[in-house]
């Protein structure tokens, strides 16, 4: 629905960028016919429900090419490592700060990678074009912070900060299947 060379910023949940069939075509798609130029991968419950994780696709539209018009997609690892909860640590703008640095708006050809072998923890890294193609299913459900807490038993949240995070869970859970309910019964 973009003009040719309009501009979004589109909110969509983890399942979007990696499932199969008719998302895996979508995907490709917008490769092709867009510049699909940055992925901010954000924590669970931002946008959708509690436990949902969400991802904001930022993408330019372009006229009809035979060549695909996304040559890198950057990604913005805001997810792993990373807990809020929407009582006792709410996320504000402050902690976008680095996104935005990184990610350069005034000119985004500028950009440069906070990742390296030398730092896996840089939460900014770019893939190509190919590097996406070729994943499976054109997956754009791509990370590599190592996460902590699968790794350092030691190094948990507090057990609030834990417990709050199985109550989204569940809640958002819940909330799934009454919405399965509700189609089911035709609600």
């Amino acid at each position: 629905m973009l003009k040719t060379t309009g501009q979004a910023a589109v909110v969509v949940p983890d399942n979007v960028l990696s499932e199969g069939g008719a998302g895996k075509t979508v995907r490709r798609k917008l490769l092709q016919n867009t510049d699909l130029h940055t992925i901010l991968r954000l924590p669970t419950g931002i946008f959708y429900a509690q436990g949902v994780k969400a991802n904001v696709i930022f993408f330019e539209n372009k006229p009809a090419s035979k060549y695909p018009w996304t040559k890198d997609v950057w990604f913005y690892d805001f997810r792993t490592n990373i807990h809020f909860t929407k009582k006792k640590n709410q996320m504000t703008h402050d902690d976008l700060k680095d996104f935005i640095t990184c990610y350069k708006p005034e000119n985004r050809h500028k950009r440069k990678e906070t990742w390296s072998e030398d730092n896996p923890d840089g939460r900014w890294r770019k893939f190509t074009y190919e590097d996406i193609i070729a994943r499976d299913k054109t997956s754009l459900d791509i990370f590599w912070i190592r996460d902590k807490s699968l790794a350092d038993l030691d190094n948990l949240p507090d057990p609030d900060v834990l417990a709050e995070e199985i109550i989204e869970n569940l809640e958002a859970g819940v909330e799934s299947f009454k919405q399965i309910m509700e189609s089911i019964n035709g609600q």
